[in-house]
């Protein structure tokens, strides 16, 4: 019966692609494998005295038993009780023994199966399998066969074993890359998430801001019967659809902004509120890899100014080291320092690698600052 060796290790493979896939794969490809037993029964019905219904029983119990290796394993917490697949076909081949004699030991290949994908151990696995392989050649041994057919017999025991033991850990491995890839993508959704929010809030607050700001002036305008309504009713449109893009460009991920840009702006909407602007006239000094940084830093700080502060000044200072943006108004609250606007910010600036500060500014009012 040493034919059934080649086709087993054939067999290995089908078996560890149906445990990858599914309990219905296993079963595929367990069947497939099963497939080497006809030989056993073989052996069984051309023995010269007749062969009753119990042996092809025990056999199609043996076949049954492995393809349920692994749908019931995995119901088993992780541990010796893992095991009991095995053990249960291994004992179920010293069954028929009254029949096989000591070519039970070609049966023995599945049982090495089973202990591969049982997910013991490394350490006891290799012990189990040494054990069952050099139990296979010793009964060959002892049974007066070939001692080369027994050592290959133990051999492709182990081979298939050592096979189907590493797809499993594979396997294993895959399922966790899986997962963690599956982690790291929900950590990326969220960050964009939180990104899109962080940004909508910070163009909408600003641009509606302004665009209040300026829809109060050209009311007072249109009151008085001033021709200069018509031009803040004009700016008030360009604002609305510069927010538009500014949202549209967010949400795709392509929206810069430039300090120059901000500082312009800034100046803008300060006047508009009646706040003296006190803004530098370059922006050399910010190092280019922080300059997107400042811009954030001075629209959010100036929006704050003209929502919030009842400020009549507004003083913006860059350096290589930071932002500084300080106003004469109402000065530190509990509300303004943890504004979401605020809170937006801080995360901004510390996931640059940055620090923010708020506190009381030397003109009276409040102070926001941010190194690098």
């Amino acid at each position: 019966m040493n034919e059934q060796a080649a086709p087993a290790a054939g067999s290995a493979p089908s078996a560890g692609a149906g445990f990858a896939m599914s309990n219905r794969g296993w079963f595929v490809g367990a069947g497939m494998s099963l497939a080497w037993i006809v030989p056993t029964m073989y052996t069984l019905w051309a023995q010269p005295s007749a062969v009753t219904i119990v042996p092809t029983l025990l056999v199609a119990v043996f076949g049954g038993a492995f393809l349920c290796t692994v749908p019931v394993m995995r119901r088993l917490q992780p541990g010796a009780v893992r095991l009991v697949p095995a053990a249960v076909l291994f004992l179920l081949s010293l069954s028929l023994i009254p029949w096989l004699g000591a070519d039970v030991r070609w049966l023995w290949t599945f049982v090495g199966v089973a202990l591969a994908v049982s997910r013991m151990r490394r350490s006891m696995l290799w012990i189990a399998l040494l054990v069952l392989a050099g139990l296979t050649f010793a009964v060959g041994v002892w049974d007066d066969a070939d001692v080369g057919n027994s050592a290959l017999n133990a051999a492709v025991i182990l081979s298939v074993s050592v096979m189907m033991a590493t797809l499993t850990g594979n396997i294993t491995t895959l399922a966790r890359l899986r997962a963690a890839q599956h982690q790291v993508a929900e950590l990326a959704a969220e960050r964009e998430r939180g990104r899109v929010a962080r940004d909508v809030h910070d163009i909408l607050g600003h641009s509606l801001t302004v665009i209040t700001v300026k829809a109060e002036l050209a009311g007072r305008l249109m009151d008085a019967g001033s021709p200069a309504a018509r031009d803040e009713i004009a700016q008030i449109e360009q604002l609305a659809r510069g927010a538009l893009a500014d949202v549209r460009a967010t949400v795709h991920g392509f929206r810069g902004v430039s300090i120059s840009g901000e500082l312009a702006a800034a100046r803008a909407a300060l006047e508009s509120a009646g706040v003296t602007p006190d803004l530098p006239g370059s922006t050399e000094q910010v190092p280019a890899d922080r300059r997107e940084l400042a811009g954030w830093v001075v629209r959010e700080s100036v929006t704050n100014v003209v929502r919030h502060a009842g400020a009549h000044a507004c003083r913006v200072r860059l350096s290589a080291r930071g932002v500084e943006v300080d106003d004469d108004g109402c000065g530190p609250s509990t509300t303004a320092s943890s504004g979401s606007g605020l809170t937006g910010l801080r995360e901004r600036v510390e996931t640059a690698g940055a620090r923010l500060t708020v506190g009381r500014s030397d003109l009276g009012g409040f102070r926001v600052k941010v190194t690098w």
